[in-house]
This record gives structure tokens, sequence and C-alpha cells, in this order.
């Protein structure tokens, strides 16, 4: 029998990935509380990816690393306030918070250890972590089962009605008919980075093809000091729009686009979720786990297995060479920044011959 609730807190204090990943779980309570007011908890960097959601009512917001009296007032602005709070993390603190905002809790939960068991305890739900055969919005979704409503797959895109607006005043071509790739060639982490030399092999053949190239990316002076570097010999018809662009123009401008092409980053499974052919790069990342969702994918299964180049729905996901991938580990030296040789030796070749088949 479903819970009863007219107040959801649903909290997803991690990255923008992982919170535009929950937008199946908030559309999923959607669906089963209609009347109901639902607030998410998320990063103040990352909120600006559930910007115009229609599933959310309102936005809690928070630093990354708060100070004790932000702590103070989140607990007072949250303590007693929901029916039922849903924790899409295993950490300690967000399960305290969903202890902190509401008499019904649910969470996902690590695997048992003795440490961890009062996660356990204090909810009234929990369905344990599966951090390598389970796909991250189907292990979202299985908080839906505990609350025994429908489950819905849909990754749900940030909205702005001006988008198009600012799309008008920033591109030097006619966008909506001129036919143009998007780039997002710079991960957060090192270890996830493609080659220079391969990026602008591949604009230059879709240069040669009739293609606009657009490059989009975050304000970071090392991203944009790397996007710098690969304008240079590039065709003066690239744009950069590189720190200029909110996730919902970023979507808007993707979901006009023939073809994306994207390392493992929030904005490749943003680009995944417009439905515009998406060329996606994996390295030592797991695509069973944390490959983006095919648009349109409603299945209880992970799309994509973890080994090879394959293609589901819109989205070819084209994954670098060697025995060892996916390692699942944070490059060949095991830290963020270091390199990952998988990557490193991918041809662009390789990457010209997905996007003409995603093209397709």
């Amino acid at each position: 029998m479903k819970f009863p609730a007219q107040n959801i807190l649903l909290i997803a204090t991690r990255h923008i990935g992982d919170v535009l990943l929950t937008t199946p779980l908030l559309r999923s309570l959607r669906f089963a509380y209609p009347d109901a007011r639902i607030h998410a908890l998320v990063y103040r960097w990352t909120a600006d990816v559930l910007d115009g959601n229609p599933d959310v009512n309102n936005m809690i917001t928070m630093n990354q690393d708060p100070r004790f009296p932000e702590y103070v007032a989140l607990v007072k602005t949250i303590f007693r306030h929901y029916d039922l709070a849903v924790s899409t993390l295993t950490s300690d603190r967000p399960i305290l918070y969903a202890f902190w905002a509401a008499r019904k809790r649910i969470s996902l939960v690590p695997p048992y250890r003795l440490n961890d068991a009062w996660k356990r305890w204090i909810t009234q739900g929990w369905t344990e972590l599966d951090d390598w055969d389970t796909h991250t919005v189907i292990q979202n979704l299985r908080l839906c089962d505990l609350l025994e409503i429908e489950r819905h797959y849909e990754v749900v895109l940030p909205q702005s009605p001006r988008s198009s607006e600012t799309l008008n005043a920033l591109l030097p071509f006619p966008w909506q008919t001129n036919p143009y790739a998007v780039f997002h060639m710079v991960p957060l982490r090192l270890y996830k980075r493609w080659t220079l030399k391969g990026w602008q092999a591949v604009a230059r053949h879709l240069d040669s093809m009739g293609f606009r190239i657009v490059i989009v990316g975050g304000s970071d002076k090392e991203e944009e000091e790397y996007v710098q570097q690969f304008m240079m010999g590039m065709p003066a018809t690239v744009a950069n729009l590189t720190g200029k662009l909110k996730f919902s123009e970023v979507a808007k401008l993707i979901a006009s686009s023939r073809v994306y092409v994207g390392p493992d980053t929030a904005v490749t499974h943003l680009a995944a979720a417009t439905g515009a052919p998406t060329v996606a790069l994996y390295g030592p990342t797991n695509p069973v786990k944390w490959a983006p969702w095919p648009h349109g994918f409603r299945e209880d299964r992970n799309p994509f297995e973890r080994k090879g180049t394959q293609h589901v729905g819109n989205v070819m996901l084209v994954q670098g060479a060697g025995d060892c991938v996916p390692c699942h580990e944070e490059g060949c030296d095991r830290h963020r920044q270091s390199k990952s040789r998988c990557l490193e030796e991918l041809d662009s070749a390789t990457v010209i011959q997905a996007i003409e088949s995603a093209l397709r």
C-alpha cells in the first residue's frame, strides 16, 4: 500500500550528473503524489540542472562543505517539515538529513558493515547500493519499490523559456536551420579526458562534412585554456560558448544539433536525455553503472554491457581499448588528475566512425 505523503524531500547532495539521474525518481514521485509538495536538497553548484523541472516545487541548496552555522540553519529549515524523506546517497550526512526531515525515511545504504548498520536502523525502508552491476537510474528507481509506486524512466531536462533567445544572441549562425555538432571536451577529472589531437581531427572531419562546431563547457580557468588550445588552427566557423550557457540552454542547443560528442560528464548525460545522437567517449568508467541513459529507454535492465563500443537508442558509447577497461579506477595512477591510457590511445578514426554511424 502506497505511503501517504503531502510533503516530500528528495536528498541528492552530490555531483551534477548524479542529480540529473535522480530525475526519473522525481518524476515517479510526482506521478504517484500529484498534489504533494516535492522539495530537492542539493548543492548550490548543482541546482542549475533542476532549473524549470516540473516535478520539483522548490530547491533547498547548501554549500558542499558547509560550516557549522549553515548546518544549524539547514536543520531548522527541514526539521520534521516533511512526511517522507528520500535519500539517493549512502553517505552519513544525507541519511542524517532524512532522519531530521521526516518521520518516514527511505534510502540507499552501503553493503553491510557494522559501522554503517545504524543507517538501516533509522530508515523505514532501504535498498543496498550496487556500485558495479546496476545502472544509477535503476538503482534510484528501486526506492520506488519501497513505496509501492510505479517507476518512470525518463531523465527530465532543465528548462528555461528564454533559452532560444539566449542562443540567438550568442551563436553567429542560424542554429535552428543549419546543421551543427556540439562538443563538450573537458570533464572535471583529468582521467576522463580524451586527447586534444583527437578532438581537432574530429572537428576538421565534421567541418569537411558541412557541420558547424559549437563548444560548450564551464567557466573554470583550466577548461577555458584547454578550449583555447583546441581553437588554435581550427576553422573560424567554430563557435566557443564555454562558460556562457546554463544547463537549460545547453540542453536546448544539443536538442537541435545533428550530433553531440563528449566524455563521461553531466553534459553527456544531458545530451542523451535530449534525444540527439550522442557519442560518449568512455575509458575507466563502468558503462553498466554510469553510461548515459538513452532517450526513451524504459526497461528495467542496464542499457549497456561492461565492455565494447555499443549503440543503444540515440547513444553510441565508444570505449577505449585495453584488457583492463573498464578498471573503475581514477586513471592509471589511481588519482583524479592522472591520465588514462585507454583514452590517450583512443584514435580519432574510431570516434569518427562512431559519429558517422550515429548520424545514420
